[in-house]
């Protein structure tokens, strides 16, 4: 029997105070606090390897995917989007937290093969993320704030200097990214991405740190993992509305689509552009065409470790 094989397949739920375990074939419930104490006991009693699936819950799950890998059992972070679906699909009525580890560990035993198993990434790369996400909510706030005091004109200087200081902001975030980027050994490849028209340095660190965060054997793969593939849907006669999976970091995606909206005005992607517009697609489809090929034109760029050529783009049409 294979190693997979003859581990226990476990789901945990996760929640800030607790954890629910769910054992898969003895039908074993337990909970325990969600304390790193608390996990460390929890698998140090287990005797054989297991194979655990976690929904990613804010950082909550953190200590339990760390202790899990350290130990070296595999583990599994399960889509929150797809593990709804798998509920419905399977019938279960109860949303609760015992039940949800139930359903993980089922979900897991069954798809196994389907998915990509965790692996932690460094502390410098950790602490980038997180700061690319601060970055994201502040953005969302400094929008916020714009539109709700727009219109208060006795105010207006006050509102001003309230941007201004987030701007300030958003600038010390920047610089902080880009050294933290210098420090990990990216800044060539950070360097490489800028060179494609429309590509900012912000763009240029989240798409070469999406490209370190796992092993991508081709551009769609790693397109896929940016949750910019294209879900079809399709039977008979009928052709429904395709959209985007729309999986992993969001902000990679809102940045990608600045840059086509940038880069749509340059030589380079002009034409790339207007094809898609004859073709029927909307101003944000295009957009998002187009982001897509910036992402996988800078793939190339990463795997290959090659410097962009605006030359190739000559012959480009809208079907690649």
């Amino acid at each position: 029997m294979k190693q997979d094989e003859a581990r226990i397949t476990v789901g945990v739920d996760v929640s800030k105070q607790r954890l629910e375990v769910f054992e898969l074939g003895t039908g074993e419930a337990s909970s325990s606090p969600n304390s790193l104490d608390a996990v460390e006991q929890w698998f140090g009693r287990l005797l054989a390897p297991i194979r655990v699936a976690i929904e990613p819950t804010n950082s909550y799950h953190e200590s339990v995917t760390q202790v899990a890998h350290a130990r070296g059992h595999q583990v599994y972070l399960s889509d929150p989007h797809r593990l709804a679906h798998y509920r419905q699909g399977v019938g279960q009525r109860v949303k609760a937290d015992r039940q949800d580890a139930q359903l993980l560990a089922r979900y897991l035993e069954r798809e196994v093969s389907e998915l990509r198993e965790w692996a932690p990434i460094t502390p410098a790369q950790q602490g980038f993320w997180r700061l690319l996400r601060r970055r994201a909510t502040l953005v969302r706030a400094k929008v916020q704030r714009h539109h709700s005091l727009v219109e208060l004109a006795s105010l207006q200087a006050d509102v001003d200097a309230l941007l201004k200081h987030l701007d300030q902001l958003l600038h010390k975030i920047d610089r902080a990214l880009m050294m933290q980027a210098k420090r990990m050994g990216w800044a060539a490849q950070v360097a490489r991405c800028r060179a494609l028209p429309g590509v900012g340095p912000l763009t240029a660190l989240a798409l070469v740190a999406r490209y370190h965060r796992g092993e991508f054997v081709c551009a769609d793969a790693f397109i896929a993992f940016m949750g910019m593939a294209v879900r079809v849907r399709e039977s008979g006669q009928w052709r429904g509305r395709r959209k985007l999976t729309k999986k992993g970091d969001p902000e990679v995606r809102r940045l990608l689509f600045n840059a086509a909206m940038q880069g749509r005005r340059s030589p380079v992607w002009k034409p790339y552009y207007l094809a898609l517009r004859q073709r029927g697609l909307s101003a944000t489809a295009a957009f998002v065409a187009l982001g897509r090929q910036l992402a996988r034109v800078s793939f190339a760029l990463l795997k290959n470790g090659t410097e962009f050529n605006p030359s190739l783009r000559a012959g480009s049409c809208a079907s690649t």
